[in-house]
């Protein structure tokens, strides 16, 4: 049985809904060997998943037929969101994004942001939240001089790790309850 173009029985399908590393996501959907698939790519921190993330990233694997997660490395959370982040440890993260069903590859970057991955990449589709502007958007030139597109998806209204961390950080500290010690 085939799909996108590949064997189910083969080494390279059980990689499907996977963490990759780069040069092994670069082998198997880089522009000269995707094939006529589309790519899609899009990246975070993923810290706390939740709703929001979920339909982002629906969206986004509504766009092409193969969905690209990047994920910060831990030591890049925190240089972008603050030393009490990331609250998920980024292989527990890349677990969890793997598993969602819309998810075909979830890769690691250390870097501040996914440009160099990107511009190895060259995804067919760039997928970023509304909350970045366009000249914001890392990798838009190389895409759009490559023949693809960047496309905004609005954010759910309501969902936002941080306001989900401020909610527990709130939360006032009850008694241990003696059957769990």
């Amino acid at each position: 049985m085939l799909k996108f173009g590949v064997d189910v029985m083969s080494p390279v399908w059980k990689q499907m809904g996977r963490v990759v590393s780069q040069e092994e996501l670069i082998a198997l959907v880089s522009r000269a060997n995707r094939g006529s698939r589309r790519v899609v790519f899009t990246n975070g921190c993923f810290d706390l998943v939740h709703p929001g993330h979920i339909r982002t990233l629906e969206e986004a694997r509504s766009l092409g037929d193969v969905l690209v997660v990047g994920l910060n490395r831990d030591a890049s959370v925190r240089t972008a969101k603050g030393d009490s982040r990331p609250v998920i440890a980024e292989d527990e993260r890349a677990e969890l994004v793997a598993a969602l069903e819309a998810v075909d590859f979830v890769v690691l970057f250390s870097e501040p942001t996914p440009g160099a991955l990107i511009r190895q990449l060259l995804p067919d589709v760039l997928v970023k939240g509304a909350d970045w502007g366009p000249t914001e958007i890392v990798g838009r030139e190389e895409v759009e001089g490559a023949g693809g597109r960047v496309v905004s998806v609005p954010l759910e209204p309501g969902y936002s790790t941080t306001s989900i961390l401020r909610k527990i950080r709130k939360l006032p500290q009850s008694p241990s309850h003696p059957a769990t010690h």
